[in-house]
């Protein structure tokens, strides 16, 4: 017995956010960018402690409304009408750690999601995550000072990784469905994550 979870993967253009998602579900980086053609919708199962969690991965901004769905499994083009900021269980919002303008990007997204949650809803965790750590000297600011303004500021989680060489990729998205389930389903058996996210449990439906 498990359940269903919507994540969206959000930031500006160029920042990782389909390498993270691509190290996650089948361990691969694309040595050349190639921008996203629109929001994508993957659909993996997760094994977390003998459950199976359907998750819908949303790679890329909010909806935009001339797109249309019918792509291909396992990647889709989400329904605007069917997937927005409201519904959506976990964020993932993602800058470059050389790109101080797509932190202020992520800062944005982040005001925009406080104030398009309807009134009494469930607060959906956000993870904010400073990909391409590899390239660490060029970063624009101290990591430290970062994490402290995300986490104490914004009151959200923050982590950095390097999707080139998948370091911390499946940390960051063990912390955030743990905190996504908790929230949902705080006495569920199968909230023992410890390892629950082990690359070769996780599978594509």
């Amino acid at each position: 017995m498990g359940g269903s979870l919507r994540v969206a993967v959000l930031g500006a253009p160029g920042v990782g956010k389909t390498a993270i998602i691509r190290q996650f579900l089948f361990g691969d980086y694309p040595e050349r960018h190639q921008p996203t053609d629109g929001p994508r919708l993957y659909r993996p199962a997760v094994l977390l402690d003998g459950a199976v969690y359907d998750l819908s991965i949303r790679d890329g901004d909010v909806a935009d409304p001339g797109l249309s769905p019918g792509a291909s499994h396992p990647q889709e083009r989400p329904d605007p009408k069917d997937w927005s900021l409201q519904d959506t269980d976990a964020f993932v919002l993602v800058y470059d750690i050389c790109s101080p303008d797509s932190f202020d990007y992520v800062k944005a997204l982040r005001q925009r999601i406080a104030e398009t949650r309807p009134a009494g809803a469930p607060e959906a965790p956000i993870l904010v995550v400073g990909n391409k750590r590899d390239r660490q000297r060029l970063r624009f600011g101290p990591r430290r000072a970062l994490a402290t303004l995300v986490r104490r500021g914004w009151r959200c989680g923050y982590l950095e990784c390097s999707a080139k060489y998948n370091w911390h990729v499946l940390r960051l998205f063990r912390e955030l469905l743990r905190c996504a389930l908790v929230r949902a389903r705080p006495a569920h058996p199968a909230l023992r994550l410890q390892g629950a996210l082990h690359p070769a449990r996780c599978s594509l439906m």
